[in-house]
């Protein structure tokens, strides 16, 4: 078969229902592999605080601007649902209920369609209406613990743990193989909730046998994998850089120890764990003697597995990124490129971040939905007078404005908006 750029989910069609954080993360990558993703953005935009031109997870789709907190929002979004075959929401439980475009309205439409829903505590549970951010889910998972050096506090892996690795890589796995039952002989669509608590828990799935085992302590920077052990961790170099070991086998190890310049006796302290500070204040003392430029050249090449610590801005132009094309440049932006691979269909950066609204033509054309087009007012504009209907008596008096069904953040329960 000849190799075609289209990805292997060319003709999956995606609705997003636009917000912040994990939700456009999973439909990126849903984009980069092929799927015609379609963005429902909504008029004044998610509230990220950058350009959109320079909003990479909206690379690859394309946007159309429907508000649906008026009378003809929640139908338009159901027309794009009718003809799709995924749509992804990031709402705080049941706010898609509120506005009409929950699953048992786009499913009647559509039995189908995988509904993925991603949220930080889950659709249920004491803390399913609760605001929360990637920290605070996976500070309850006990991930969080995890992280950070022994006596101090649990360092922040930015939002990488639980918003991206526990919940939109985990969305993305559950709409796949939700998708592939719907297209089975008698398959139909389904509701996949993906919880950053549930997604970020079952990573800790080997830390938890090897707690079971005995061969882990639940405390921080005391374990093989945590910066424990001092053949597994970061040193500072001599021009403030940063070197990454992990010569964690005992032949890697030795060829560590070699190069590093370590004598016998305290390179031999590594099958002792009380001489363990010994042999970290001895490697410690040795990276503080070259910069890192010039441990890098001396570990090039090696089975020592150690590495220099990049910033963002460097990566791209590590030799073997760079030859692998890790990271390409798409409309003047340096970018990661899709991942993973395929032979046959792999996948690419074909269109840039989607501006909000610009792509209702191509989208009314292609999935046959003229409702979405712009056109005196626009689809779904919000009128001067109130529209009534349940997505505004459903609001208690007191609230000024309903909650904003893009955002990810609940502030208080004056001001509710939804949860990742």
């Amino acid at each position: 078969m000849a190799a075609t750029e289209d990805g292997p989910l060319r003709g999956v069609r995606v609705v997003e229902l636009a917000g912040i954080g994990p939700g456009p993360h999973a439909a990126m990558l849903l984009a980069d592999l092929g799927a015609d993703v379609v963005r429902v953005d909504r008029p004044g935009g998610p509230g990220l605080g950058i350009d959109p031109a320079y909003d990479l997870t909206n690379r690859n789709k394309r946007s159309v601007l429907i508000d649906l907190k008026t009378r003809g929002g929640p139908a338009a979004v159901l027309d794009l649902a009718e003809r799709a075959d995924v749509l992804v929401e990031g709402y705080r439980p049941g706010v898609a209920e509120r506005l009409g475009v929950g699953p048992r309205a786009c499913l009647a439409r559509n039995p189908r369609l995988v509904y993925g829903r991603i949220t930080g505590w889950g659709q249920e549970g004491p803390l399913a209406d609760r605001a929360g951010h990637d920290i605070t889910y996976t500070a309850v998972t006990g991930a969080l613990s995890t992280v950070g050096a022994p006596g101090g506090p649990p360092a922040v892996p930015a939002n990488l743990l639980g918003d991206y690795a526990g919940g939109s890589l985990y969305l993305v796995v559950g709409v796949l193989a939700a998708l592939h039952h719907a297209r089975a002989e008698g398959g139909t669509g389904q509701v996949v909730d993906a919880a950053i608590t549930d997604g970020t828990a079952h990573l800790t799935t080997m830390i938890h046998g090897m707690l079971a085992a005995g061969a882990w302590q639940d405390r921080r920077g005391a374990n093989l994998l945590d910066g424990g052990c001092p053949f597994y961790g970061t040193y500072e170099t001599s021009d403030g850089g940063h070197m990454a070991v992990g010569a964690l086998e005992q032949r890697f190890y030795d060829g560590f120890a070699r190069l590093l310049g370590l004598d016998e006796h305290t390179a031999a302290a590594r099958r002792e764990p009380a001489r363990w500070e010994e042999l970290r204040t001895a490697v410690a003392a040795r990276f503080r003697t070259r910069t890192r430029a010039e441990w890098t050249a001396l570990f090039e090449g090696t089975d020592a597995c150690v590495a220099p610590v990049l910033s963002l801005r460097e990566a791209p132009g590590h030799p073997h990124l760079a030859a692998r094309s890790t990271f390409t440049r798409h409309g003047g932006l340096t970018q990661p490129a899709p991942a993973p691979r395929f032979s046959a269909t792999p996948g690419s950066v074909r269109r840039p971040p989607a501006r909000p609204g610009a792509d209702a033509d191509e989208v009314a054309r292609d999935w046959g939905v003229p409702g979405v087009r712009p056109a005196g007012g626009g689809a779904g504009v919000r009128r001067r007078t109130p529209v009534p209907g349940p997505t505004r008596s459903a609001w208690p008096p007191a609230v000024r404005r309903p909650p904003d069904p893009s955002s990810t953040v609940r502030r208080s329960p004056r001001r509710e908006r939804p949860d990742p």
